[in-house]
């Protein structure tokens, strides 16, 4: 994966207190991943840096859309997407990111970079299961559709009261006849 520098954080130089960051997050990011379910991706990122004496605080923020094909028809559509994670950052003998809400880094170090982060963020607020909306309200008109509705399991026939069999009639003239 190639390094992109606009996605490190340089603290060092930086006050105490809070700092922000925006990104606008295209699809040429996901192919830097090697990731290629969507077909296109608009989606803008807000970070903000609260730099501490002894620690770090990253809280991130997204929100946007991401083009994909519905499961069900295979249409494609933009999908809304949103979701916020948080990030403490603190600093010790070795590298660890194993815990997905502490990042260790080494003493010494002078930035963090945060383009992993983003990229689960964003990967993880996308359903599993994605539908089109047209598909849910009724709107949408395809062919896989009209298929699917012809292969449907229809309601089961209710037979008609009149065509009932003879020998029950009798027997319920037996039951009122008393």
């Amino acid at each position: 994966m190639k390094q992109l520098d606009e996605f490190l954080i340089p603290f060092a130089g930086l006050k105490l207190g809070k700092h922000q960051f925006e990104y606008q997050i295209g699809k040429s990011f996901f192919e830097g991943f090697n990731f290629d379910e969507y077909e296109d991706v608009q989606v803008k990122v807000n970070v903000v840096l609260e730099k501490k004496s002894t620690l770090l605080e990253l809280a991130f923020k997204h929100q946007g859309t991401v083009n994909v094909p519905c499961d069900l028809t295979g249409e494609l559509f933009d999908l809304p997407v949103k979701g916020k994670i948080k990030l403490v950052v603190k600093f010790g003998e070795e590298f660890n990111n194993e815990n997905e809400e502490l990042l260790i880094l080494p003493h010494g170090e002078h930035q963090v970079d945060v383009k992993q982060y983003i990229y689960e963020m964003i990967v993880l607020s996308v359903p599993q299961k994605k539908v089109h909306p047209g598909v849910q309200d009724g709107s949408l008109q395809t062919p896989a559709l009209d298929k699917l509705k012809s292969l449907s399991v229809g309601e089961p026939k209710a037979e008609k009261e009149s065509e009932t069999d003879p020998r029950w009639d009798q027997l319920k003239k037996l039951l009122t006849d008393k």
